[in-house]
């Protein structure tokens, strides 16, 4: 399946993102992000696309890399949401017409069009262009994506869009050591609580 375009909002009602894309041959897929999944994706991305940079730049480099080029999609789309063309529904609903929620999501950086592990990431490896998107739909359904580095990060830019409309608040990846000296990763959250 190829991707055609992506569209998104934060409802308010509802707390949560309605996430859809359409694809070249007219299926359209609809998904609701929650809090938690959003912040995953975001944290989760950032990390991986600054991992898969750091094969040919230093870590500092490639996280600078990776916010400049992130910088240089958002201002490009401010540029052409000036003439944006509108979003195109799918003529077809594999999942549905109603969005489905989304449970849990995954993502990695693949090679040979097979997902890395985690401790692969850590030894130099020639990932493929695009990163896999796995949500986790109710029943246990899975819902798989690859998308190209600029897709994702657009999809990451919108998303982290919303999430400020939202007042989700922020993201942070926090790498962890266990006793057993192995490292793990974990998502953290970190919001500004106001009281009224």
């Amino acid at each position: 399946m190829t991707i055609k375009q992506l569209n998104a909002a934060y409802l308010i009602n509802e707390d949560r993102i309605f996430f859809r894309f359409n694809t070249l041959d007219q299926a359209e897929y609809r998904l609701w992000l929650t809090r938690r999944v959003t912040l995953f994706i975001l944290a989760a991305s950032t990390h991986l696309l600054t991992k898969k940079l750091e094969q040919a730049h230093s870590p500092v480099a490639a996280k600078a890399v990776n916010e400049f080029e992130k910088s240089a999609l958002l201002e490009a789309a401010k540029t052409a949401n000036a003439g944006a063309q509108t979003y195109e529904s799918g003529a077809q609903f594999p999942l549905g017409f109603d969005p489905l929620l989304v449970m849990d999501v995954s993502c990695s950086l693949t090679k040979n069009g097979e997902k890395i592990t985690e401790e692969n990431t850590l030894k130099k490896v020639d990932f493929d262009e695009s990163l896999s998107i796995d949500f986790l739909l109710p029943g246990g359904a899975n819902l798989n994506l690859r998308l190209p580095e600029n897709m994702m990060r657009a999809m990451c830019v919108l998303l982290d869009q919303l999430r400020q409309q939202a007042g989700w608040g922020e993201a942070i990846m926090q790498i962890k050591n266990t006793p057993d000296e192995e490292q793990s990763l974990e998502i953290k959250t970190n919001q500004n609580i106001s009281i009224h």
